[in-house]
């Protein structure tokens, strides 16, 4: 009988310890896991709201690779130098520009090519060396980025060549009388232009891979990584926000590396662009030439002159400067898609940063010109940027350089 007592004991006990074990996770004792659940934020308040210095603490700004941050400042906006052909398109105007992340290079055929393979893998259902697009991938970002109406959209191969792929005949069709089908061959797709820019992409391509990219990195860091917080979504950078990159914390800097120059001390040139008539290889490079082959500005940022002029996210317009907010400003009005016969001026986008091609006006940080949104150049490139949005991982800085 008293082994039978004992028995029953010990088991209720044990019941009123485990129910006593499985309340911690109800309301009257807190619940466990989520810190910052609704549940948890209420009853861990003690009635109070949160204290100031209480943060989230598993969050820290993303670095993205390839990039560096350009840290916030004010600058002197506009031309750098006297304004030979009296324009007055770029009137100096003092503004201030919040932190942001730029890529230190421009996009290359190589990062490029692996955006026009996942998309023409997605038109085709296969890519074309016959390796399908992973069925978690499709879902997680292209089936979303062609999302319409609450239905993926899947475009087709031609449109993808017609619209996103590098327009390679531009080699052969923009100049007159010039010998330009072995780049048109070989410049995309041959491994020994592998690190060269891109070229031949329009704006809307340009802002299309952008939007890719964003996806296809969160897609990585939530799949992967398991980070609940997405990173802040790439872009091309404004043209203030381009300009104050280029001069690398120099005030009024005429080229990117700070001097009046186009050659430093031992007589050799800063840029790739075209130092003078009939002359484009004094340079070392008579087309384009693998990014990062001439020194960084100040905050690490390569080719901000020559090499390929680079496009913005501000349409073209003389008067731009007096009308913009002069904090973090942007002329960005909507294009239009009416083909040839289309009048509107906002079509016009601003390229940056001259080219190979181009004089070294065109190279300095204050010059500005335009090509229409639906027109590529084998001279215009682009490369990225994304918004800084605080509290520091204190990565971004390489205070070795």
């Amino acid at each position: 009988m008293n082994k039978m007592l004992f028995k029953y004991k010990f088991l209720s006990y044990t019941l009123i310890a485990f129910s006593l074990l499985s309340l911690q996770g109800c309301f009257l004792f807190g619940k466990k896991g989520d810190p910052n659940s609704l549940d948890a934020r209420i009853n861990g308040s003690a009635g109070e709201i949160i204290p100031f210095e209480q943060v989230r603490s598993d969050y820290a700004q993303y670095v993205p690779s390839g990039m560096v941050v350009v840290p916030s400042g004010t600058f002197h906006m506009g031309q750098a130098d006297e304004d030979v052909p009296a324009t007055q398109i770029n009137l100096n105007k003092q503004i201030t520009i919040s932190a942001f992340f730029m890529d230190q290079t421009e996009i290359t055929n190589n990062q490029y090519r692996l955006f026009t393979d996942i998309l023409l893998a997605y038109s085709e259902g296969r890519q074309s060396q016959g390796e399908e697009l992973p069925q978690e991938y499709q879902e997680g970002v292209m089936d979303k980025l062609f999302l319409k109406n609450g239905t993926p959209v899947r475009p087709d191969s031609i449109k993808v060549m017609n619209e996103m792929y590098p327009d390679t005949t531009r080699w052969s069709t923009e100049y007159a009388h010039h010998m330009g089908d072995p780049l048109m061959e070989y410049y995309f797709m041959h491994p020994a232009f592998d690190d060269y820019p891109v070229v031949g992409v329009d704006w809307q391509a340009a802002k299309f891979f952008c939007q890719w990219r964003t996806m296809h990195l969160n897609y990585y860091r939530h799949t992967v990584e398991g980070d609940p917080y997405p990173a802040p979504r790439f872009r091309l950078p404004t043209e203030a926000e381009w300009e104050y990159a280029s001069r690398g914390g120099r005030d009024m800097a005429k080229y990117p590396w700070g001097s009046p120059y186009l050659r430093n001390t031992l007589g050799c040139m800063l840029a790739n662009f075209k130092p003078g008539r009939g002359n484009y290889f004094d340079d070392g490079f008579a087309y384009t030439g693998p990014v990062a082959q001439y020194f960084p500005n100040d905050y690490g940022l390569y080719d901000m002159a020559g090499n390929v002029a680079e496009w913005v996210l501000d349409a073209y317009f003389e008067s731009a400067t007096p009308i913009v907010w002069d904090l973090n400003p942007v002329f960005n009005p909507p294009i239009t898609k009416e083909g040839k016969d289309d009048t509107n001026i906002n079509n016009r986008r601003v390229i940056r940063g001259g080219s190979w091609k181009d004089i070294a006006y065109y190279c300095e940080t204050g010059s500005r010109t335009f090509q229409h949104w639906d027109s590529s150049s084998t001279s215009i490139g682009f490369r990225c940027a994304m918004t800084y949005l605080g509290r520091s991982s204190g990565e971004e800085v390489d205070l070795g350089r």
